[in-house]
C-alpha cells in the first residue's frame, strides 16, 4: 500500500444550524451550536485515514489550544503528524460555518497559521514526502506552497491531486498545472477555471475536456446529487451516479470524497473503483452533521459502495 501525504489547511470549526441562512444585514437565531476539528487538509487526511490509508499530514497550527485538540483527533486517527508544524507568531486558523434546514453551508474562514505555510516548510518536508506514493493537496495554503509541494511530490515521482477549493479566483498556474495527474473540482469551480458552464452534464463534459487540454490526465468533476464526471485520457467521458442519502450538512462531503477517493488510490483500486468509493464516503459524509464526526470509517464506505456497479 502506498502511504498518502495530505498537504494543507487545519481549522477549528465554529458551526451552527439555522432554518434559513442570514441576508445580509439581518439576524436570525440559531438552533445549534458545536465545534469540530476542520480545514480542508486536515479532513482530507481524516478522511483518507478512515478509509484505509496511511496517512502523513504537513500543515501549520499555532500553539493553543485549538492545535492541541487538531493534533489529538489526527493521532487517533492514525495519522503521521511529524509534518504538523507550530507557529508561536499567530493562532490555529478558524472556520465560522453556517449550515441551513437542507444541509447547505456558507463558510467564513480565518486561515491564521495556514497562511504561513511557506516553501521552506515543504523543503523541510522532503525525507516525509519522499516517502509516499501520492499527494493530495487544496487551496487554503499559499499559491506558492502548494506550488512547491507538487514541485517535490513530481521530483519523487507521486501522484499528484488537487482539489481546486476554495475555488481559486484567477486561473491555476501553468507551474501547478503542469505537475497535475489528477484535478477533482466540483462545478463551480470547474466552471472558474474553465470560464464555461458546468451545471449539467454536458456543460461539465465540455469544461472537464478544456481543463484536460491544459495537461491534466485526469478530470473528475463532482456535481452534488447528480454524482461525479469522469474525463480520463483515452476513454470516453463517463457519469458514476451518486448515492442517495437523507444529506444533513454537506461541509465535508466533497473532503470525504477526496481523501476516500486517494485512499483507494493508495491500494491499487482502478479509477472506477476509487471514484465509487469517493461518492460513496461523500454521500455518508453529507449524512451527519460537522466535518470530523461525518468522516465514515471504510467498512462503512465498502458496504454502500457495494450497492453499485459501474462501467468506465
Amino acid at each position: 500500500m502506498k502511504q498518502v501525504v495530505i498537504v494543507g489547511s487545519l481549522n477549528i470549526d465554529l458551526v451552527m444550524q439555522v432554518a434559513r441562512r442570514p441576508q445580509p444585514g439581518e439576524t436570525i437565531i440559531g438552533e445549534s451550536f458545536n465545534t469540530f476539528v476542520g480545514g480542508k487538509g486536515n479532513n482530507q487526511a481524516l478522511a483518507a485515514a478512515r478509509a484505509g490509508a496511511q496517512v502523513v499530514m504537513i500543515g501549520k497550527v499555532g500553539c493553543d489550544s485549538f492545535a492541541e485538540t487538531i493534533s489529538k483527533k489526527l493521532e487517533e486517527a492514525g495519522v503521521n503528524i511529524q509534518g504538523l508544524l507550530r507557529d508561536p507568531e499567530t493562532t490555529t486558523g478558524v472556520a465560522d460555518i453556517l449550515v441551513d434546514a437542507t444541509g447547505e453551508n456558507s463558510i467564513c474562514i480565518a486561515p491564521q497559521a495556514n497562511g504561513k505555510l511557506s516553501p521552506a516548510d515543504i523543503a523541510q518536508a522532503e525525507p516525509l514526502i519522499s516517502s509516499c506514493g501520492i499527494m493530495l493537496l487544496q487551496l487554503e495554503i499559499p499559491m506558492p506552497t502548494v506550488i512547491s509541494a507538487a514541485q517535490l511530490a513530481k521530483k519523487h515521482g507521486l501522484t499528484v491531486i488537487l482539489n481546486p477549493a476554495p475555488a481559486p479566483k484567477a486561473q491555476l498556474p501553468p507551474e501547478l498545472l503542469s505537475c497535475i495527474d489528477i484535478l477533482i473540482p466540483n462545478q463551480t469551480e470547474a466552471e472558474l477555471l474553465t470560464g464555461l458552464p458546468a451545471g449539467d452534464l454536458l456543460a461539465a463534459m465540455e469544461a472537464g475536456t478544456k481543463l484536460q487540454k491544459q495537461g491534466i490526465k485526469q478530470v473528475l468533476i463532482t456535481m452534488g446529487e447528480q454524482g461525479t464526471l469522469v474525463v480520463a485520457e483515452n476513454k470516453v467521458a463517463t457519469m458514476i451516479p451518486s448515492f442517495v442519502v437523507e444529506a444533513v450538512d454537506s461541509t465535508a462531503a466533497g473532503d470525504a470524497f477526496c481523501g476516500a477517493f486517494a485512499a483507494a488510490l493508495a491500494q491499487e483500486s482502478n479509477l472506477e473503483k476509487a471514484v465509487t468509493f469517493g461518492c460513496a464516503a461523500g454521500a455518508l459524509a453529507a449524512t451527519k452533521l460537522g466535518a470530523e464526526p461525518s468522516l465514515p470509517q471504510q467498512s462503512e464506505i465498502e458496504k454502500l459502495a457495494q450497492t453499485y456497479s459501474h462501467h468506465i
